[in-house]
């Protein structure tokens, strides 16, 4: 049960159980570099689901310096993955609850790119009111499988003034 796992930041010691994770999860091995290098950027975030001390899932965060045509420069959440017996649980929006709310740190807006198929990825993104901006069959280094990604964005809620 989700409420049974730790979500934390993401340690080089994590790397292979994320490599396991993200394997399992269709990615190649040759995305563990990228893991790697996105841990020791302070401009990222990796987080991990932890339940009694095994990787259950993970998750990050990628920033964009550049525009890429609607794809504007900024905070994007990257890849959630979670193991197929933790799935359905909450897990995936925990890590999207912490990675949120570190980009609110950061900026006022958040981005994320999703294939237009993955429905339950686009309504776990919803929640947190992200909007459709453009479709298309890449954005920046995204290229989506059946030709067709979606980029979405949101804002930073408001606070309340009485907290």
């Amino acid at each position: 049960m989700s409420k049974h796992t730790l979500i934390r930041a993401a340690t080089l010691t994590d790397s292979p159980s994320i490599a396991d994770k993200s394997h399992d999860g269709g990615a190649s091995s040759s995305a563990v570099p990228g893991y790697v290098g996105a841990m020791k950027d302070p401009d990222r975030l990796v987080l991990v689901a932890e339940a009694g001390g095994q990787v259950v899932g993970w998750a990050k965060t990628h920033v964009w310096d550049h525009a890429d045509g609607p794809a504007l420069a900024g905070h994007y959440l990257g890849g959630v993955t979670v193991d197929p017996r933790w799935r359905r649980q909450g897990i995936a929006a925990r890590l999207t609850q912490e990675r949120l709310a570190w980009i609110w740190t950061r900026n006022h807006e958040a981005w994320c790119v999703v294939n237009a198929e993955n429905i339950a990825s686009i309504e776990l993104h919803r929640a947190w009111g992200f909007v459709q901006v453009a479709a298309a069959a890449r954005f920046h280094t995204t290229i989506f499988a059946g030709g067709r990604g979606l980029l979405l964005r949101a804002e930073r809620p408001i606070e309340s003034p009485n907290h």
